[in-house]
């Protein structure tokens, strides 16, 4: 009989959390107490630093691709560090990867749902009552926000452009080895491309829908290619079209 085999994901909610371990120790052995039990071994783990209701996880997407890469099981410590949101969780479940939490093992995919539906209400919930708080606080003649923030100047701006560019290529670098994945297995056009993204559970760029659009796939390319054209398009590809020339991320892409 082999050895089980396993992929760890941790979550914390901060960088200062990420930097100190506090909470990821927990989590660790959370999830050896777990593997050990399952007489099992830690293929590989990944760390993942924001927040648990933001669906743009990079290393949530690495360790989907080793849990495939191992044949492994993805591993949690809890399931609220999983996700507040029963689509995401639902995303997660049709990408094909088995995956368990340390602290309800036994739970099965009805209960999963119904788990993850209750903890995204609790955060509906919360967030109402802080807007509400804000909106009484406001109401009593309390000034909100940053009193100390002016409009920026043009260097300024210059600054925050060149951070965001920054971002969305590193956003690109991270999708382009999907991308060329699907395309190497016979995916030709936009939509081809975005159909095997959304399959295989890597999450778009905003993080709000499971669904990749071909103007998606295009704006990552782009991206990654800044010089050869803008990264947002006048007009969205259309959904059939080839990829275009100017979009080859790689030499042999589109040959």
């Amino acid at each position: 009989m082999s050895t089980p085999r396993f992929v760890a994901y941790y979550r914390v909610s901060t960088d200062k959390q990420g930097r100190s371990g506090l909470g990821l120790e927990a989590q660790r052995a959370a999830v050896q107490s777990h593997v050990t039990g399952a007489q099992g071994t830690v293929a590989a783990e990944f760390v993942e630093v924001e927040s648990g209701r933001k669906k743009d996880r990079p290393q949530l997407a690495a360790a989907l691709v080793a849990a495939r890469a191992h044949r492994a099981v993805l591993v949690i410590a809890k399931l609220d560090r999983l996700a507040r949101n029963v689509h995401f969780v639902s995303g997660l479940m049709e990408s094909g990867v088995e995956f368990v939490a340390a602290d309800m093992p036994t739970v099965n995919r009805l209960t999963v749902h119904i788990l993850a539906a209750v903890a995204e209400e609790e955060a509906r919930m919360i967030s109402a009552r802080t807007k509400a708080a804000l909106a009484a606080a406001k109401a009593r003649g309390i000034r909100l926000g940053n009193p100390g923030l002016v409009a920026g100047s043009a260097a300024q701006a210059r600054i925050a452009n060149a951070v965001k560019t920054g971002r969305a290529q590193a956003r690109a670098a991270e999708v382009l080895p999907f991308i060329e994945q699907a395309h190497q297995a016979g995916a030709l056009t936009l939509q081809q491309i975005a159909n095997a993204l959304a399959a295989r559970g890597v999450p778009t760029p905003s993080g709000r829908s499971p669904r990749w659009h071909p103007v998606q796939v295009a704006r990552i390319v782009g991206s990654s290619h800044p010089g050869s054209r803008s990264r947002r398009p006048a007009c969205s590809p259309a959904a059939g079209a080839p990829l275009p020339a100017s979009l080859k991320m790689t030499e042999n892409l589109d040959e």
